[in-house]
């Protein structure tokens, strides 16, 4: 019960993660809060998989067992979630730097 314990605790920032992201998403609806919404909803499908694996939820799915279909979707949520998200904040950072500059000059 303690591994179910800890996958719990992860699913409180992963949550608020993607919370923040929606939140980012509504008032501006733009490529970056996009990706960083989708990053986000990788890395709480990633925990959700811990979660499935500490309560043996699914065990057909083999999670935490090598080449199986648990295994590869909790790699490829991870992947996906730390591409899209650090991807989205790029993006926003630059888009943040451009327009300080333009209001610079203005």
């Amino acid at each position: 019960m303690n591994d179910a314990l800890k996958s719990f605790v992860g699913l409180v920032p992963a949550c608020l993660l993607f919370a923040g992201s929606a939140i980012i998403w509504l008032r501006r609806k733009s490529v970056s809060s996009i990706f960083q919404l989708f990053g986000a909803a990788a890395f709480v499908v990633v925990v959700l998989a811990h979660v499935f694996e500490a309560l043996r939820v699914f065990p057909r799915m083999g999670w935490g067992s090598r080449n199986s279909v648990g295994h590869y979707l909790d790699l490829l949520c991870a992947i996906l979630g730390v591409t899209l998200f650090s991807l989205g904040y790029l993006i926003h950072a630059v888009d943040t730097c451009v327009e300080q500059k333009k209001s610079e000059r203005a």
